[in-house]
């Protein structure tokens, strides 16, 4: 099964985009960010067209998330992180899709650092922190999946040196990412790519995608039942030179229908010990 998460930055704006990708690359599930669309003005019938069927939770000029899914029937179980009845922000939502429970996130950017924006962003970390304790507590296959403002690492940001102050970057930002990983999330990009200098996200200036001067923001982390079926996590790149494309690259992954087998230790004598 593939299963994608894409920063589309306005569906109706992207929509060829969207489009194209779609149908050249097939993913099974896709948890979309940024559709910047109000809850009616979702192209519901060109991706149903495609087919597949589709959630959303839309909000005007900003954030709005959805999961399309063509191998199964979408059973919403929330939209809406817990933990703020008063957050009006379309940035999380979540459904159980042929067998795997799986959240779609937008976290805020929390720009500019120090100030409000930047303490919603912490606010809002702490909460899907907490959920996500919850999420794995079931034993589920459970995967949190999408746009999440943070660079984890040194090697996850081109010249690390210039995003020192920049709240995707901050001390407490990655500590937090840190934190929920250490809850037994797998990050499946890295994990499948350790030490690989890959990028999902180039600016629109300075000509950051033929530089290759981009950031790694968009995750796709996987709960222990999710991480034992990994076969490969990647991201099409190619997807960001298109005209009048996302500032984002679509990222994915591929599972496998069951775990993957382990590897039995071998025995004294297969090892060629002395009987």
């Amino acid at each position: 099964m593939k299963i994608a998460t894409y920063n589309v930055n306005g569906v109706n704006g992207r929509l060829p985009v969207l489009l194209r990708w779609l149908e050249e690359e097939q993913p099974d599930i896709v948890c979309l960010q940024e559709l910047k669309a109000p809850q009616e003005k979702f192209p519901e019938k060109a991706i149903r067209d495609l087919g597949y069927d589709a959630i959303w939770h839309g909000q005007k000029s900003w954030n709005g998330v959805a999961i399309l899914s063509r191998v199964g029937e979408i059973h919403e179980t929330r939209r809406g992180l817990p933990g703020d009845p008063n957050d009006s922000h379309s940035r999380y939502i979540e459904a159980a899709i042929n067998g795997i429970l799986i959240g779609g996130l937008y976290l805020p950017n929390g720009n500019p650092r120090p100030g409000p924006k930047f303490d919603y962003k912490l606010k809002w970390f702490e909460r899907l922190i907490e959920h996500a304790a919850g999420l794995l507590e079931t034993g589920l296959p459970v995967m949190l999946a999408g746009d999440f403002n943070v660079m984890p690492t040194d090697l996850d940001v081109y010249k690390p040196e210039r995003w020192l102050d920049d709240a995707l970057f901050a001390p407490e930002v990655r500590a937090a990412y840190f934190r929920l990983l250490d809850q037994g999330w797998t990050d499946a990009l890295r994990a499948v790519h350790p030490g690989e200098v890959i990028y999902t996200f180039f600016d629109y200036f300075r000509n950051a995608y033929a530089r290759n001067a981009g950031l790694r923001i968009d995750h796709l982390l996987l709960s222990p039942a999710l991480a034992d079926r990994l076969v490969d996590a990647q991201v099409d790149r190619h997807v960001r030179g298109w005209e009048k494309t996302s500032d984002h690259a679509p990222v994915w992954i591929e599972l496998a229908d069951k775990p993957k087998r382990r590897r039995k230790p071998a025995s004294s004598t297969q090892a060629g010990a002395p009987l």
